[in-house]
């Protein structure tokens, strides 16, 4: 069904079951997955103050590319920098180069007051582009 799945994915423990899901729907399909970590920056003042560090965010996709293809999926990626603000339109962008059809993305669990001054990721890439989008919940069982 899928071909080409793009999995987004942040520092959060809900990056394993996003990466799971693609891998589990891209195997019988012999899909392509290219994994997509955007870092992210904020600007405070007139200071742009990172929220990951570089090696950290390489570590990060290192090993969502390892598991994928220890579940036998192709799979590449790449890092990508980005304010807060912006990580929607750099997602969006991501998906439409890579000709994604199907984006899997974790949602984050923040209060309706933080959402309204900042939308979710996955609510904004969810009405932004033309491709299906799967949530992947955070994994919440004992020991995972």
């Amino acid at each position: 069904m899928f071909e080409r799945i793009l999995v987004a994915i942040d520092p959060s423990a809900a990056r394993k079951t996003a990466l799971l899901m693609a891998g589990e729907l891209a195997r019988p399909a012999n899909a392509t997955v290219h994994v997509l970590h955007v870092m992210t920056s904020m600007v405070a003042g007139d200071t742009v103050v990172k929220l990951e560090e570089e090696e950290q965010g390489k570590a990060i996709l290192e090993e969502a590319l390892a598991t994928l293809r220890g579940l036998g999926v192709e799979a590449e990626g790449h890092l990508a920098h980005s304010l807060t603000q912006q990580v929607p339109s750099v997602i969006s962008a991501a998906a439409e180069d890579f000709k994604a059809d199907l984006l899997v993305v974790s949602p984050h669990h923040r209060g309706a007051v933080a959402a309204l001054f900042n939308p979710r990721v996955s609510d904004a890439v969810a009405h932004a582009g033309g491709i299906a989008v799967l949530l992947a919940p955070e994994d919440t069982r004992p020991g995972r």
